[in-house]
């Protein structure tokens, strides 16, 4: 399922795009466009699940076009298709929530026919698919392993494909790795996801409530924020890390289960990967003087909680 991280980094995009656009108007309706983000990250997952179908089934076009050569050799006419048969393949093929996530996203339209028989043809030069095609019987973990190695060794080995896939998906470089973890334990267990339900409500809750309360409650983070930052000029700090920052502000008083500690860490992390080079210091020392005073005047009330990311 997606992250918690993930939905607080399509949350800080938004709120850092509403922020900073000229009209104020473009983004009528904040949360269907968040929501909107997550339509993406559904349609990039079965995207990505699609293309490696096609490779597999590429085989079956391969021997069909070899063998209707003019004069087709032994090898044409003897081309292994095995990986067209394979079990989990097939499970997935036959998967309705699958089947129903292709119509959806309209995924068979972006296909690129040729860099699916460009990097079938890389496939079946590999040694493990070789060893694949002569293995006997259908072993459920071998089946999943030559699908996880086409994935992991020939798509995302190849430059092509992932400038194929920035091409059609602007947010695979924030969901790419969250998704091939998601990709992995689909291939192990297909008929486990639901993928119209890749979200699921209480994270579709957090994300819209985190969104709407940051907005709501911009001149309490504010007014939380500003005294705290003495040596620094408010207008000079980079305009993500004040986001950042007020995203953690809220999560502190507004989302009762989160543990603080698990906060700060997250906007940290947030600040090193999308902000200055100095930004995941500069955040960390400001809310935890801010969790500090809160805790200390008893405005931080947190419930009894699992630990959440």
């Amino acid at each position: 399922m997606i992250s918690r991280r993930n939905i607080r980094v399509k949350v800080m995009q938004l709120l850092y795009v509403l922020e900073t656009l000229e009209d104020n108007t473009a983004i009528k309706d904040p949360v269907k466009a968040l929501q909107q983000q997550f339509d993406k990250s559904e349609a990039l997952f079965t995207y990505i699940i699609y293309f490696l179908t096609e490779i597999c089934r590429f085989a079956e076009t391969d021997a069909r076009n070899r063998a209707s050569k003019n004069l087709p050799s032994v090898a044409d006419m003897n081309v292994n298709t095995r990986i067209a048969g394979n079990t989990v393949l097939w499970q997935i093929l036959e998967y309705g929530s699958y089947q129903q996530a292709l119509e959806t996203h309209n995924i068979p339209s972006l296909l690129d026919r040729e860099l699916v028989k460009k990097l079938y043809n890389e496939l079946i030069e590999k040694k493990e698919y070789q060893l694949y095609t002569v293995a006997e019987g259908r072993e459920k973990n071998k089946e999943r392993d030559i699908l996880k190695f086409i994935l992991n060794d020939i798509m995302f080995a190849s430059e092509l494909w992932e400038a194929h896939i920035e091409e059609l998906f602007n947010n695979w470089e924030d969901d790419g790795e969250m998704l091939s973890q998601m990709i992995a334990a689909f291939i192990q267990k297909p008929d486990a996801y639901n993928l119209q339900q890749m979200l699921g409500k209480e994270k579709w809750d957090f994300g819209r409530n985190l969104l709407t309360t940051v907005r709501e409650k911009h001149d309490v983070t504010l007014d939380i924020i500003k005294p705290k930052l003495k040596n620094w000029d408010p207008e000079r700090i980079a305009q993500l890390d004040m986001i950042l920052m007020q995203m953690g502000v809220c999560e502190f008083l507004f989302f009762e289960t989160i543990p603080p500690k698990v906060t700060i860490n997250e906007y940290i992390d947030l600040a090193k990967e999308y902000s200055t080079p100095q930004s995941g210091q500069f955040v960390n020392g400001i809310l935890d003087n801010i969790h500090k005073e809160l805790l200390a005047s008893g405005r931080i009330q947190k419930k009894e909680f699992k630990k959440k990311a």
